[in-house]
């Protein structure tokens, strides 16, 4: 893999039902979302996210009774890239992260899932590339392009500690900011020199640190509207942003928080 050490190189959706998460984000994105769980997967229902150009968003997780039973609940989680999982999550772990899931082989790679040291949840892996595309990037992450993600956003109770937590472990840089007044500033967050996301303080009506990764769409009111009527709630927007276009927010109909960003049409 090519892509930097810190990119984000996948996203996973927790859910406690892919069919209508397939049926939900099919309308308001354009994807479509496998109707069976992959056999490599072992034993969990894991459904692979197919964008109209024939390469791969993400993978959707169901939440079985147990993983409910033992406090799952439907989000949107982000992978980081690692060349070495053990190390980093070692690391982490020693710098006051917390450890959900350790290191574990899997057919396509070594991946653990961990917490800042502000509680926002994220997985690290190293992929094992498929057969003859070693040099191969991920593209689930791009700054431009519909039905991929293309901005990262990181609401926390500490911005200071958690972007000098994922400077020192990732490598990330933090360049400029947007003034948001009352609610104090908005830092973007660079891997290398691609601008990736931004980290903002934690609201008072929200419960916990954690990610909002947003999803480009072809056009925010189509997609506006498409979340009201496939029985997603709209909480935030469509409200523009720097550089013309615009950005929302919403709950899908399991209850998993998400963001759109893309042009009026």
């Amino acid at each position: 893999m090519t892509n930097p050490k810190g990119s984000f190189i996948w996203y996973e959706l927790m859910t406690s039902d892919p069919d209508g998460a397939a049926r939900f984000y099919g309308a308001v994105v354009g994807w479509t979302i496998a109707a069976h769980g992959d056999p490599a997967a072992g034993g969990v229902d894991y459904r692979m996210i197919g964008r109209s150009d024939g390469g791969q968003a993400g993978g959707v997780l169901a939440l079985n009774a147990d993983m409910l039973a033992g406090g799952a609940r439907p989000a949107w989680l982000g992978y980081l890239y690692t060349p070495d999982v053990d190390a980093t999550v070692a690391a982490i772990g020693a710098d006051g992260g917390s450890v959900h899931m350790p290191p574990t082989d899997l057919p396509v790679g070594r991946i653990a899932m961990l917490a800042d040291p502000q509680g926002a949840p994220f997985y690290v892996m190293n992929p094992i590339p498929p057969a003859g595309q070693e040099d191969m990037d991920s593209d689930a992450f791009s700054v431009t392009e519909a039905q991929h993600v293309r901005w990262n956003e990181l609401m926390t109770s500490d911005p200071d500690a958690a972007i000098a937590f994922y400077r020192r472990h990732f490598g990330w840089g933090q360049e400029g900011a947007m003034d948001m007044g009352a609610l104090d500033a908005y830092r973007f967050l660079q891997v290398g020199d691609v601008g990736i996301g931004a980290v903002m303080p934690l609201m008072p009506e929200t419960p916990a640190p954690a990610w909002t990764f947003y999803i480009g769409v072809d056009d925010i009111d189509r997609a506006a509207a498409a979340v009201a009527a496939a029985g997603g709630t709209v909480t935030n927007g469509p409200m523009e942003i720097p550089g013309g276009e615009y950005a929302m927010n919403g709950i899908d109909p399991q209850g998993a928080a998400f963001g759109l960003v893309g042009p009026r049409r």
